[in-house]
């Protein structure tokens, strides 16, 4: 009988290599400068949010939408597989805010940022939030060209969430542990996924928020560098 689970790791002369794939990815990280060189022309500081269905991404850009706009040009890219209903719900807050769908794809890539992103400069917003497709795997490995990239997780996503999916952590310079008021019910110490998150990226600053009550907005922004 087996005590302890079998991990299988494949070799590197086992790991198929799709030319094309990598040339997808080269491209959109040549899209993704130059995505960043039109909004450092545009005086405008862009931030990619990541982060997994029912994290609180939507939740937690529209606090911060509410906190800032009085202090910048807030608009909103909102990326979703098939509706618009995080834009419109961004919308309400009277800001530009636009939804890209993206069908059947887990991620947003820089052309479809740039496609939006020369529309909403046209507003002559200066700060630009971008909310990626709900994903905790995917957009790592799309940079679309932001100053900042913060992904967000919540305590009702589990206590093992953080260290099963470490790839996004490394990919961020920003960790938002959401939801807190949520948890005491899940039985869930935030502070274990602080550390969680600290380990998988020594660098990055981590906040604990509620964007149901607000808690922790004044923190993110000051991490955000905002």
């Amino acid at each position: 009988m087996l005590t302890k689970p079998i991990v299988i790791k494949a070799d590197e002369d086992e790991v198929l290599d799709i030319e094309l794939e990598e040339d997808f990815l080269k491209a959109n990280e040549r899209m993704a400068a130059l995505n960043r060189r039109t909004f450092d022309r545009a005086g405008a500081k862009a931030i990619d949010f990541m982060g997994s269905i029912g994290s609180g991404k939507t939740s937690v850009i529209e606090r911060l939408v509410e906190a800032l706009k009085g202090k910048y040009k807030v608009g909103v890219i909102a990326g979703d597989t098939t509706t618009a209903i995080d834009a419109e719900r961004v919308g309400r807050h009277g800001v530009p805010s636009l939804q890209i769908n993206t069908g059947k794809e887990c991620h947003l890539d820089a052309p479809l940022v740039r496609k939006a992103a020369k529309k909403l400069l046209r507003y002559g917003v200066n700060l630009v939030l971008i909310e990626n497709v709900g994903n905790l795997i995917c957009p790592a490995e799309f940079p679309l060209g932001a100053h900042k990239r913060a992904v967000v997780v919540s305590v009702t996503e589990g206590e093992y969430m953080i260290k099963k999916k470490q790839d996004i952590f490394r990919a961020a310079e920003v960790g938002i542990i959401n939801k807190k008021d949520m948890a005491g019910p899940m039985g869930i110490d935030p502070q274990q996924l602080v550390n969680d998150a600290l380990e998988a990226n020594p660098r990055m600053k981590v906040v604990v928020t509620s964007a149901r009550t607000g808690e922790g907005i004044p923190e993110l922004v000051e991490a955000l560098e905002l």
